[in-house]
């Protein structure tokens, strides 16, 4: 009997360390769920974990449930909680006995077969060894998970460190999109002014081209005006010049015709003075006044003829002077021709100087539309960098989330260690000899599943996170290279 009474008083205090310690792991699981919801791809993961984790706990911890439940009645609804803990620990504690009841009493029934309590305690302590194999084994997947952490660790200062590149890299893409940015507008403001140079050239050459042509014009115009006058002054002066001689010659023939009469005129008079010579005496006085009669029609012939003479050197000095006229108007013909043929010279250097200008025109236009399609194809180029920019930011965010589930995922890790440290120093310092027997073999079985657990399912979950963050590497060091490539 004392034996039975001392069996059913440990399996009550083994009954009430597994309720605690499955209602502690039931919270860390919890918290968990509760720190990962934010990442939605995660949380199908985390709760087919957390079941398996709770049916495994559950499936090691029966055998020993089974145990008390062979030898002491199920305890009540409120046997294995404190009165410290809240109203939610103490129901989740009595759904769980309640579903562990049965198969604790599935696994009395199978330890009542046994008629000792020494084969009893010979499968207990069997158990026990088992429990201890697999507490080496939770250690070693303990150091496991701290080199674990060592890396994640790692990795995290080299995240931090390509997210301090990829913030660098940012900057220096703000930077180019500002030259750029800044080019553009230098660029812009040249065309113009070239466009409004060339057009102010374009504008004055036409004028100039206009108004020399005018010119030209009016002094053709002129020219043929003053040659038109002057062709009339020499059809007139030509007129004149004829008459002139006409009237020269009429008179020469005059004069002829005056000397001729003179001299027949003289022939009468010797011949008179040679048939009164005889009647001298008688004729004087006719002789007389014949003769001042023949002077004064001499002297009167005389001054016609110096007139003659004189009308006949102003004729010449006409002529003379109508010659230098004409030599003149040759002269200012001859000039009319050169400055014909200067205008002329002028005309198909200014033609030559437009044909160059408006190849210049050409030219400048093509650089014009070069330099447009330059813009259009750095507007595209900056299209396409402002979408690898923001696929780059949004890899960023993820990396960002991705560094705070491993940090929430460490701080759990190492809360679980240290309150799994705690259990098994209390379990180890308060119990008596068997006591600690039962309740170590609860612990490690509880928290072999728990390590268990934790080691397959965060290792799962760190496995599948270091697979992103490697995508994510090689996908964000792919826009790097191309921007460091473009640039």
């Amino acid at each position: 009997m004392i034996g039975i009474m001392e069996d059913s008083r440990i399996c009550r205090l083994g009954l009430k360390a597994d309720i605690s310690f499955n209602s502690q792991s039931n919270d860390i699981l919890q918290h968990q769920d509760s720190n990962c919801a934010g990442a939605s791809y995660k949380n199908s993961l985390q709760e087919g974990e957390g079941s398996n984790f709770v049916t495994k706990n559950r499936n090691l911890v029966n055998p020993v449930h089974c145990m008390q439940e062979s030898r002491v009645d199920p305890p009540g609804p409120g046997a294995g909680t404190d009165p410290s803990d809240s109203q939610q620990d103490s129901e989740c504690n009595r759904n769980k006995e309640k579903t562990l009841g049965k198969e604790v009493l599935l696994l009395m029934q199978a330890l009542n077969t046994l008629s000792t309590p020494e084969e009893k305690l010979a499968a207990l302590c069997k158990k026990y060894a088992d429990l201890l194999e697999e507490s080496r084994n939770v250690q070693k997947q303990m150091k496991i998970l701290q080199k674990k952490q060592a890396q994640i660790v790692k990795e995290k200062v080299h995240l931090q460190s390509e997210h301090s590149k990829a913030v660098l890299a940012r900057n220096k893409l703000e930077s180019l999109c500002r030259e750029l940015q800044r080019h553009n507008r230098t660029l812009k403001e040249e065309n113009t002014q070239r466009a409004q140079e060339e057009e102010e050239h374009r504008k004055e050459a036409t004028a100039r081209f206009q108004f020399t042509l005018n010119e030209i014009q009016a002094q053709l115009e002129q020219h043929d005006i003053h040659n038109a006058k002057l062709r009339q002054e020499n059809t007139e002066l030509g007129e004149k010049l004829k008459k002139l001689v006409e009237q020269y010659a009429l008179r020469e023939e005059h004069i002829d015709k005056v000397f001729k009469h003179k001299e027949l005129q003289q022939q009468l008079v010797d011949a008179r003075l040679q048939q009164t010579t005889q009647l001298i005496a008688e004729a004087d006085e006719k002789h007389q006044r014949e003769r001042e009669f023949l002077l004064k029609e001499a002297t009167e012939s005389r001054y016609k003829y110096e007139e003659m003479k004189q009308q006949e050197v102003q004729l010449k000095q006409q002529l003379s002077l109508y010659m230098d006229k004409f030599e003149e108007f040759q002269t200012t013909m001859a000039k009319s021709n050169e400055l014909f043929t200067t205008f002329r010279q002028e005309m198909e250097k200014m033609t030559k100087k437009i044909k160059k200008l408006e190849k210049e025109m050409i030219i400048w236009r093509t650089k014009w539309e070069n330099n447009n399609k330059v813009l259009l194809q750095m507007a595209e180029e900056k299209a396409v960098r402002d979408t690898e920019y923001r696929a780059f930011q949004i890899k960023l965010e993820r990396l960002e989330k991705l560094c705070r589930a491993l940090q929430m995922e460490r701080n759990e890790l190492s809360e679980q260690v240290k309150v799994l440290k705690q259990q098994v120093s209390v379990n180890a310092v308060d119990v008596d000899l068997a006591a600690p027997v039962i309740r170590s073999c609860t612990a490690l079985v509880s928290q072999n599943e728990l390590t268990s657990s934790s080691s397959k399912a965060p290792g799962v979950y760190l496995d599948a996170e270091l697979e992103g963050v490697n995508e994510t590497k090689r996908s964000s060091k792919d826009p790097l290279h191309v921007i460091s490539s473009r640039h």
